[in-house]
């Protein structure tokens, strides 16, 4: 089946490969764009894992203040190239990954990040929950192993699911991001401040307000 170009355009748009890989991946899925979404995001993902030991020491260090100063965030993520640093694809990317941190409070960028002693005291107070909700003895220990991977969802931020999509996690943003632009990418760090964090005071729902923002 021969491809047109309005299919190539179409599927560029969707997923900012390029016309070439685009080109090829309708043609391998004769002329379906949406089998050729899932293609090329197969394939990014199998670049992505290739890419991953490569040195990234270029990027970007992006700031984020929600509206009336009430939460600021830092955040480096590093490419491989001063190049990719200074398109708009990186830098729209970088401030997606400053606005998720906002939004949705982060501890850590990857479960590796963790302090040991904060896993045994996250474990023991589920293996206590489970034992409390009366959970034979012998299941107890994989429940609590399924239950530490909410906690990573909730804490890491790699494994947070994405706020403007759903669908997907960071891990799954970045690594698609590294198919399009073929390029290592890595968030090194961030840091997050919150008005008055650690101080008593009225509770408001602050993450709330920065997701409704991202989401417009």
């Amino acid at each position: 089946m021969a491809v047109t170009a309005q299919a190539v355009k179409e599927l560029r748009e969707k997923t900012g490969a390029g016309m070439m890989d685009c080109k090829k991946a309708l043609e391998e899925a004769n002329g379906d764009v949406t089998k050729a979404s899932e293609i090329l995001r197969e394939k990014g993902l199998a670049a992505a894992k290739n890419k991953a030991g490569r040195i990234a020491t270029e990027g970007l260090v992006e700031s984020y203040i929600h509206a009336g100063g009430r939460i600021g965030v830092l955040v480096e993520v590093n490419c491989e190239t001063d190049f990719v640093a200074k398109t708009d694809s990186f830098r729209d990317f970088v401030k997606d990954v400053a606005m998720q941190i906002a939004a949705a409070a982060p501890k850590y960028v990857t479960r590796e990040e963790v302090p040991q002693e904060e896993l045994e005291k996250e474990k023991e107070i589920l293996r206590a929950q489970a034992l409390n909700e009366g959970k034979p003895a012998h299941i107890v220990d994989k429940m609590v192993e399924g239950r530490m991977s909410k906690y990573y969802e909730e804490f890491c931020l790699l494994e947070q699911t994405f706020v403007k999509d759903q669908d997907k996690t960071i891990q799954t943003l970045v690594n698609e991001k590294i198919a399009t632009i073929g390029e290592n990418i890595s968030i090194r760090r961030f840091v997050r401040f919150e008005l008055g964090e650690g101080l008593e005071k009225k509770q408001d729902n602050f993450v709330e307000e920065v997701m409704a923002q991202v989401k417009k």
